[in-house]
């Protein structure tokens, strides 16, 4: 797995396709991206297996 990993997602605000550059260095994370669309802010969380692919989720930050 490399230490990056560009990953495809429907933004939660606009539901547009957008693509995130994550880290997967850390097993867990959670932070606060802004959609390069509509600029909303939105939940960010990765969680890297041992094996496997990276999963990433996205929800709305503040509602």
């Amino acid at each position: 797995m490399n230490p990056e990993e560009n990953v495809e997602v429907g933004c939660p605000w606009c539901s547009e396709l957008i693509s995130l550059r994550v880290e997967c260095i850390e097993p867990e994370q959670e932070y606060i991206e802004d959609c390069p669309v509509c600029c909303a802010p939105m939940l960010v969380r990765v969680e890297v297996p041992p094996e496997g692919f990276v999963q990433v989720d996205v929800e709305r930050e503040g509602g």
